[in-house]
């Protein structure tokens, strides 16, 4: 066999390995290392798994992974955010669907200190959600604004995915987190307009609060909120300003958020030992899957499959728009199965030399590629945010019914998408200003 028949004999294993529902961290690990025995030898595949995992783990800029994983973990089981909500719900109750945009705000909120998507939902699922519910919300609308509002978490900086994107692609983390922002910002306003849309089309979907809240708590509601603002004012004040790097500021940012909650009186050592183990967990399960990217790297650039696929891609002489566009139904089609980071990390040796040679920025597509990730969780059948937020509820809400309210939400999502991808500048000009 010659080395791009080895190559694609791998990934056709790969693919019925992920499909029979193995973990993608060890499927990565074993079929790359068997395709490079295979093609190389005994000696070059055990010397290959002796140094790529090694060469990967000890990137220093992947060490910001634990410490941004960690900060969101503390602020999750300390409590930090909860004001966030609070105050969103006081000042914007006299909207249509109030409540459900005061918990897109407190999302987003969330999301520039917590990075994950999942614990964006996981979070205000249990601080929103018993709240729509008592105000009569639709349950529909209840779970479905909070399961698509956590994915603004992977946007929003600090985002674990645009770390590790940043580190396979060799993109300036800070730039992507520049231009996140922008896609942050946008998916949270079109969230917002869904919620006034529907319920101005439906007013029953959430009926109106009676009781309004005077000046004077509204304010008292926005003090509340100062753990959060505190917290992005230390860690983005620093890390645009330079003080300190993309990889310190998750360290700086897990030290402030425990000095917080100390000084708030909601810190203690359960729950601290309690975010440490997640974040340990978390990071374990991450530098697996990406030790298995990096070996399938390898794998593909020794066996020539790598240049063989993007060869072909590009030799069908469409236009940039139409290979993106393939690229854009490939991972709409995988996030109907897999969960984001192991989608992206298996992906990412062949999409990005297709990439590249198109012409596309790297650094504009990372966050094309994080949007279409976090389009994935919220997608049947995996849609890891809505068993999120189905964890949350219990009985009181079918997994039926939670994907049924993200159904509009999904069309937004489709909508946003395309325009950044139609003016690329929305997503590059924050970084070409500030980067």
């Amino acid at each position: 066999m010659t080395g791009v028949e080895i190559g694609l004999t791998a990934l056709a294993l790969m693919l019925v390995l992920i499909a029979l529902r193995m973990p993608i961290g060890p499927v990565l690990v074993g079929v790359s290392f068997c395709g490079l025995w295979a093609l190389m030898g005994w000696n070059v595949a055990w010397g290959s798994l002796g140094v790529i995992p090694y060469q990967f783990s000890a990137n220093w800029v992947l060490s910001s992974v634990p410490m941004f994983l960690l900060l969101g973990f503390i602020c999750y089981h300390t409590q930090l955010t909860q004001g966030l909500f609070n105050a969103a719900r006081l000042w914007l109750s006299g909207l249509p669907g109030g409540l459900a945009i005061a918990a897109i705000f407190g999302s987003a909120g969330f999301a520039a200190v917590s990075g994950s998507s999942v614990a964006c939902s996981a979070t205000m699922g249990r601080i929103a959600i018993p709240e729509m519910l008592k105000a009569k919300y639709h349950p529909e609308l209840a779970t479905g604004t909070v399961a698509v509002a956590g994915t603004i978490g992977a946007l929003i900086p600090p985002s674990i995915i645009l770390i590790l994107y940043g580190i396979v692609a060799q993109v300036p983390v800070t730039q992507l987190f520049l231009g996140g922002i922008a896609a942050g910002i946008m998916t949270a306003i079109g969230y917002v307009l869904v919620v006034l849309i529907r319920v101005r089309l439906n007013p029953a979907l959430a009926p109106s609060v009676a009781d309004r809240a005077d000046m004077s708590e509204k304010l008292a509601a926005l003090r509340e909120t100062w753990p959060v603002i505190l917290l992005m004012i230390g860690i983005f004040g620093g890390l645009f300003s330079g003080v300190f790097t993309p990889t310190e500021a998750g360290a700086v940012g897990a030290a402030l958020a425990t000095l917080i909650a100390a000084l708030r009186g909601s810190f203690s050592w359960v729950r601290f030992t309690d975010a440490i183990m997640e974040t340990v967990l978390t990071t374990s399960t991450l530098i697996i899957i990406g030790i298995g990217a990096s070996l399938l790297t390898r794998f593909l650039a020794l066996s020539g499959t790598g240049d063989f696929m993007s060869d072909l891609v590009l030799s069908a002489d469409a236009g940039p728009l139409v290979i993106l566009l393939g690229i854009v139904l490939l991972y709409l089609l995988l996030g109907l199965f897999l969960e984001p980071i192991g989608a992206m990390l298996l992906t990412l040796p062949i999409v990005l030399p297709i990439v590249s040679d198109t012409g596309f920025e790297l650094l504009w597509f990372g966050i094309i590629l994080t949007k279409l990730l976090e389009i994935g969780m919220i997608t049947p059948p995996i849609g890891m945010n809505v068993f999120v937020i189905k964890g949350v509820v219990g009985n009181l809400v079918s997994t039926s019914a939670i994907f049924r309210g993200i159904l509009w939400f999904l069309v937004m999502d489709l909508v946003v998408l395309g325009i950044l991808i139609l003016l690329p500048e929305l997503i590059l000009f924050l970084p070409r200003i500030l980067g």
